[in-house]
């Protein structure tokens, strides 16, 4: 009665073809059983058909054994695929929260337990849609055979006609996913590829499938782009926190989760922001632009930071308050006419200001349209992610540059990192003069520096300046690493009591922090700092640099004024005072060439801030200005902070930092400026007269190879090309560079007296 070939045992019969085995119709597998081998209900997919008639019918000749062999196989597909599904669907892993260790443990041991997926649930879920319709189907034949006198085989063939171009190429694709094991994205992708297949019924079927998935990978969308909240407890969504991969791929790095229980809140939020969360590749399905991925990434990263400010966030005016005390009255009228002056209040209050509750839901529409489509539209999709990225970015960009002034912190940077505020950097220079040209002490150097540091902070720096409690001055390092350039200088020395000093060039180790707070540390990421700090070193040596050229000529036109007056009270000292001042005379050649070099080369860079020459110039004022027009013009975070990176690079690349060769070159000429302010002081000493024309001799050298460098064709076609221009000019306005360069002058050595 199990086979439907025998007129009205088919109403029976039919039970095969919906996975029913018995006696004329067998599982080749239930011999399994005879053997002792159990076989589980998720046992895996068997990867061939064996469902077969008995070997000891002899009374179906063979073409009716093929049709019916055919048919019956339709029953092994949907008995494996319900299999699938069953155990796809299995919410047991639900539970398993609530079951106790022990017992656990048991129900591991009994059976091997798989790691669960909503992707692969979903996709059950659809492939138990076109299951019920084939049992609709089989239901509907049995129905009409045993109401009617049909021809059996020909009428179920017909009947389920479809389903061969079905069944089969889906039995197929769970087979694959079985054995690949594929999740997530790696799942989506495999229907996407099987879905250009030419057959309209598989294509419907498998788009239906796709479909079930992608409400899956909508939902993580809304949750990660909505709420700022990863819902992935199984690794599927294409957007994972970095201590999932660095769990996965064994990371020997200490466990991520008690690394953030160690930090505060604000530490929390910029890990997240910048290293908590990235794009795994593996699980971005295929049809998801790169572009688009970035977009949702930042998108959920900015809603986090957004719904979660940091607890002691306060806005602009609370902060002037606490900065600037109770006399700044003129900034605290200032802050209570900003269009978002509020008390301070509630972070949760806070967090829903910052994302206004409409922005949500309209973010939540968009993905709720994409959602209820039947079809993935790439284009549509694209779309909307560019949407909920553009808002996304427009108030993380209100909440960075309105609330927590922004811009007062870029200039706050460009005054101290970028010297702008030179009045107080000329001051500290002369401070910490005397000290300089000492080698610094390891133990007491940062002690040491900060003393004219303050001072010159008490002498220049207005009590209204709330910016300049950020600004620290740190040494580090200084002991440890010399630059080649820097070698030519006093080494290291140990003193009678054992401590070492390092050499001169310590002190180009000056460097400055600045402290900032939620939400600016999202812009002012500790690259961008070291940027920063990278271009005060390289200014203030060449501030320096410059400084201590003017003190010599000074230092020197005292004593040769002192000299001239001797030699009018004792006109004896007349023969020896001209020979000394001749002696001397191309040395002061060379000092004019030095200062003409370093004068040029900062004034190309940066402001000369002394009342005479008090103007903007090439380098860091252009690139000011083309900042502060780009955040004028913009209000999207991400463009804001591609700018700045822009201006930075702009600054590093103009002033050379970025070509090794120059560098190294600007760091010896500096070098060798101090070197001959400080030898030219002792010029009594015969070994030190040789000093000088050892400087003045590398001195031209240098210079020369700067200037044929400078003017190279690769740098000519190069960003720098027009600032480079300008200053190729000062320096070379009278040729003398370039001839110099040729070897046609030689003015710098002294030449022997005939």
């Amino acid at each position: 009665m199990e086979s439907f070939p025998f007129g009205p045992a088919f109403a029976t019969g039919c039970n095969t073809l919906v996975g029913c085995t018995g006696d004329l119709i067998i599982d080749e597998r239930e011999h399994h059983k005879s053997l002792g081998i159990p076989l589980y209900p998720d046992a895996p997919i068997s990867d061939q058909c064996c469902f077969k008639l008995a070997s000891d019918i002899s009374f179906i000749d063979r073409s009716e054994r093929d049709l019916i062999e055919r048919l019956i196989a339709l029953g092994f597909y949907y008995r494996e695929l319900d299999r699938f599904t069953t155990k796809s669907r299995n919410l047991s892993w639900i539970r398993s929260g609530d079951v106790s260790p022990s017992n656990r443990a048991s129900e591991l041991s009994n059976r091997k337990t798989e790691k669960p997926s909503i992707y692969r649930r979903a996709f059950a879920n659809g492939l138990v849609e076109v299951l019920s319709v084939y049992r609709s189907v089989v239901l509907q034949i049995e129905q009409k055979l045993l109401s009617e006198t049909m021809p059996i085989l020909a009428t179920v063939i017909q009947g389920l006609n479809k389903f061969f171009v079905v069944l089969p190429p889906l039995y197929e694709l769970v087979l694959e996913i079985e054995r690949d094991d594929l999740r997530g994205g790696k799942l989506l992708n495999l229907l996407h590829k099987r879905f250009h297949c030419g057959v309209p019924e598989l294509q419907a079927c498998i788009q239906r499938l796709l479909w079930h998935g992608h409400q899956v990978l909508y939902n993580q969308l809304a949750s990660w782009m909505v709420y700022g909240t990863l819902q992935d407890h199984h690794g599927e969504f294409f957007i994972r926190r970095q201590e999932d991969q660095n769990m996965e791929y064994g990371s020997s790095i200490p466990d991520t989760s008690e690394k953030l229980a160690r930090l505060s809140a604000d530490d929390t939020s910029l890990m997240d922001w910048h290293l908590g969360f990235h794009i795994f590749l593996d699980m971005l399905p295929e049809n998801i632009h790169m572009h688009a991925a970035e977009s949702i990434l930042f998108a959920g990263k900015a809603i986090k930071i957004l719904r979660n400010p940091s607890p002691g966030f306060k806005f602009q005016d609370a902060l002037c308050k606490q900065q600037t005390g109770k006399g700044s009255q003129n900034v605290h009228e200032s802050a209570a006419h900003h269009r978002f002056h509020k008390k301070p209040i509630s972070g949760r209050i806070i967090g829903e200001e910052l994302l206004p509750q409409s922005e949500a839901d309209k973010i939540e529409i968009m993905l709720q349209d994409l959602k209820e489509s039947l079809d993935f539209h790439k284009r549509s999709f694209e779309c909307s992610v560019d949407s909920i990225r553009a808002i996304a970015a427009s108030h993380l960009w209100q909440l960075v540059v309105v609330r927590a002034d922004l811009n007062g912190h870029l200039k706050a940077l460009k005054d101290y990192f970028l010297l702008a505020e030179g009045d107080f950097f000329q001051c500290f220079l002369e401070e910490s003069q005397q000290l300089m040209r000492l080698p610094p002490h390891q133990s007491t150097a940062e002690i040491d520096i900060i003393v004219p540091f303050q001072m010159a902070a008490i002498k220049t720096i207005s009590q209204e300046d709330k910016y300049f409690s950020r600004v620290s001055l740190r040494m580090p390092s200084f002991g440890i690493t010399v630059k080649s350039s820097q070698v030519d200088l006093s080494k290291t020395k140990t003193n009678a009591g054992g401590s070492s000093e390092t050499s001169l060039d310590g002190w180009d180790g000056i460097a400055l922090e600045y402290s900032v707070d939620w939400p600016l540390q999202l812009f002012f990421t500790k690259e961008v700092l070291s940027k920063y700090r990278t271009i005060f070193q390289y200014l203030l040596r060449l501030k320096r640099t410059q400084l201590e050229l003017e003190k010599s000529w000074a230092s020197v036109m005292h004593q040769d004024h002192a000299d001239f007056a001797r030699h009018h009270n004792d006109r004896m000292n007349h023969s020896t005072s001209q020979p000394r001042r001749q002696h001397f005379r191309p040395m002061w050649h060379v000092r004019e060439h030095m200062a003409f070099l370093i004068r040029n080369l900062q004034f190309y860079i940066q402001v000369l801030d002394s009342i005479k020459f008090k103007s903007c110039v090439d380098v860091v004022e252009s690139q000011w200005d083309f900042l502060q027009s780009h955040i004028q013009n913009s209000n999207d975070f991400t463009e804001l902070v591609t700018f700045h990176q822009e201006y930075l690079s702009a600054l590093i690349s103009q002033s050379f930092l970025d070509i090794g060769s120059v560098s190294r070159i600007l760091g010896s000429i500096m070098t060798l400026c101090l070197q001959f302010c400080w030898t030219i002081e002792n010029q009594e000493s015969s070994q030190n007269t040789c000093e000088l024309e050892r400087i003045t001799e590398e001195f031209n050298k240098k210079s020369n190879s700067l200037y044929t460098i400078l003017r190279s064709s690769r740098l000519a076609g190069s960003q720098r090309a027009p600032f480079l221009r300008r200053f190729l000019l000062r320096m070379n306005f009278n040729s003398f560079f370039e001839a110099t360069a040729r070897g046609v002058l030689n003015v710098v050595r002294p030449r022997p007296s005939q």
